[in-house]
């Protein structure tokens, strides 16, 4: 088994990265941080809440993130952590100024496909740096044989965002910028989002390194809020979780035209903690399976436990009770490095 190896999101688990909270902050005002974060709800970058997530958030959330740990190890799977940063510190393009956020969710930093890790070219520029907090791990998994490739490093110039009345698409279409989180993997089928944090380019980047092996499926018009995880979740081969409020019947991906969805009902459980609240209660759907029988899902998503256990996957229900404070839930905080299995084709 290659030490890397990732070919969807459900095959049996066996190594994984969960993130840290340490030193979580929301950064300072900046063009890319109001365009992509937080144009929809405030009216100038000076509202942005900037600063040191409260000590209660980051201290039940750390707790939160080793519970999701223990448990993962007690299926034997092989846990990593990223190193922590000090997010406070300003750091500069020729361009540009800012600090930094966290290292929460590595599901936004690294996508891992097949035997590859791909560093990708991240939307925001107070992210820029963090794949640095996973530059050892990533080392000793290229010297394991993992290939490991690092997207351009865009400029995220003023330019690139776009905000206001008319503004259309938050990202223009200058260079190649995505998060992994906005890319899904179904064997030889790829889904890629376009988004507030994923431009067209970034996709045909990503189709020509990935090459004739695998098809990306550009899934536009659906969410332009971020990243897909919260709108489309495979959870086995013909079984796909999808968001209702933001895809239709007649707007299903044509990946999945031959399998069974379940439609996720509405999570008012999962509610926000504190302030600011970055994130809807669809992040509840966002979780991970450990295999395709096995989900470990937000233990106030009460209806969607309800629902997978209808469809015969079990459930791990543990809480994760600042998921909408700090935008990510089981399946962002985590980045499956090795699954078992082969690349199959699923469509």
């Amino acid at each position: 088994m290659p030490v890397v190896n990732a070919h969807n999101e459900w095959d049996p688990l066996e190594e994984v990265i969960v993130g840290v909270v340490d030193n979580a902050r929301v950064p300072s005002p900046d063009r890319g941080l109001f365009a992509v974060d937080y144009a929809d709800r405030l009216t100038s970058m000076d509202q942005i809440p900037s600063g040191p997530y409260s000590e209660r958030v980051v201290r039940e959330s750390a707790a939160d993130l080793e519970r999701f740990a223990d448990v993962l190890r007690s299926y034997g799977v092989v846990v990593r952590r990223p190193r922590v940063a000090d997010h406070s510190r300003p750091f500069a393009s020729p361009e540009w100024s800012v600090d930094g956020e966290y290292n929460y969710c590595p599901r936004d930093v690294i996508l891992p496909i097949g035997d590859t890790l791909i560093e990708t070219p991240m939307a925001l520029r107070t992210r820029y740096f963090e794949p640095f907090s996973y530059k050892d791990i990533l080392l000793e998994y290229f010297e394991g044989g993992a290939n490991w490739v690092s997207a351009p490093k865009p400029r995220l110039a003023d330019e690139t965002y776009e905000t206001g009345p008319g503004a259309g698409q938050v990202l223009a279409n200058l260079e190649p910028v995505f998060d992994a989180a906005n890319v899904l993997r179904i064997g030889k089928d790829v889904l890629y989002q376009v988004s507030c944090s994923g431009n067209r380019l970034g996709a045909r980047w990503l189709q020509r390194v990935l090459g004739d092996a695998y098809t990306v499926h550009i899934v536009e018009g659906v969410y332009d809020g971020s990243h897909l995880d919260t709108t489309i979740m495979p959870l086995r081969p013909g079984l796909v979780l999808l968001n209702p409020e933001r895809v239709s019947a007649e707007r299903v991906p044509a990946v999945f035209k031959n399998w069974d969805v379940i439609w996720c009902p509405p999570l008012p459980g999962v509610v926000a903690t504190a302030e600011p609240v970055r994130a809807s209660s669809w992040i509840g759907m966002n979780l991970l399976m450990i295999n395709p029988e096995l989900a470990v899902v937000d233990a106030a998503a009460q209806p969607l436990i309800k629902e997978l256990n209808r469809h015969g996957i079990e459930t791990e229900a543990l809480p994760i009770r600042h998921s909408r404070v700090l935008s990510g839930g089981f399946h962002c905080v985590s980045l499956d490095i090795r699954r078992t299995g082969l690349l199959e084709d699923y469509s």
